[in-house]
Parts: C-alpha cells; sequence; structure tokens
C-alpha cells in the first residue's frame, strides 16, 4: 500500500489536506499515472475521491458471476479504467474473497455437517489469501507489547 495523493499537485505542498491523502495499492497507483488529462477533465471525466464519496455503490457494482467491477457513471467507468481495477489479481482477490465469504456462510459451526473436504477447501483459501496480505513482522526478543487502556 501506498499513501496516494488524489490531486498530485500538492505533492510538493509543506502541509497536506487529509482528504487529499488515500491508501492505494502500488498497482492501482502507478496504473493512474498522468491521469486525469486536460481532455479528460474537459470531458467531464475524473476519478471518484474516496475521502468524499463515500457511496461507492452508488457508482461502482462487483458482477457476482466474474468479479469484475461495473461503473454505472462516466466518472466511475473512467475510474475502473485508469485504476485498473479489474486487473486480474484483483479480480482473482475479489473471487477468492467471495468464495471464502460462502464457504463461512454456509459452514459457519463444525458441528452443522462440515465434511472435511469444504474445510480443507476453506482453509486452502483462507492461506492464499493470507499470503498475499502484508508480511508479518517479527517482535524483537526483548520486546513486550503494552496494554492500552
Amino acid at each position: 500500500m501506498e499513501v496516494d495523493h488524489f490531486d498530485p499537485r500538492t505533492k510538493k505542498e509543506r502541509f497536506q489536506n487529509y482528504n487529499n491523502l488515500f491508501l492505494a495499492t502500488r498497482h492501482c497507483n502507478g496504473a493512474k499515472r498522468d491521469r486525469p488529462t486536460h481532455g479528460d477533465v474537459a470531458a467531464g471525466l475524473r476519478f471518484i475521491n474516496p475521502c468524499e464519496d463515500w457511496d461507492y455503490g452508488k457508482y461502482i457494482f462487483e458482477d457476482p458471476i466474474s468479479h469484475r467491477l461495473i461503473g454505472t457513471t462516466p466518472q466511475a467507468i473512467y475510474h475502473i479504467r485508469y485504476c485498473d481495477l479489474n486487473a486480474a489479481h484483483l479480480v482473482a482477490e475479489r473471487r477468492d474473497r467471495s468464495a471464502i465469504l460462502k464457504m463461512l456462510t454456509n459452514h459457519v459451526v463444525l458441528r452443522s455437517g462440515i465434511t472435511f473436504d469444504s474445510f480443507s477447501q476453506a482453509v486452502g483459501l483462507l492461506r492464499n489469501q493470507v499470503e498475499r496480505m502484508i508480511p508479518e513482522v517479527p517482535a524483537s526478543s526483548g520486546f513486550k507489547a503494552k496494554k492500552i487502556e
């Protein structure tokens, strides 16, 4: 993850407005480089600002079968295209998330008749998901966590 500037023209300013900063994956941040162009802005195309446009559900939906994102407005279509939100690895992650949630929903309690095969499959999907996450940082041998009250 990287801290991205919604308006990159402010990168060199001494003080940054929080509403201009958000987390983005390196892939998405790099994909949107040099956008929007002056022509895009003149055509009314822009990225959706996650600090201001809280309800992505108005603009962007996930197809439950293909797990690709679909935009309902020109700005949402632009956002999906130029952030490359339908890149193969992102679609695969959404597919895995959906499969894991489906398994967990259908087999919440082991006593409900879950079979070893479906439990094993769920564990495998969870392991694959964890392998793509931020790696665990080992603690120093002398480190003791302090209880936060």
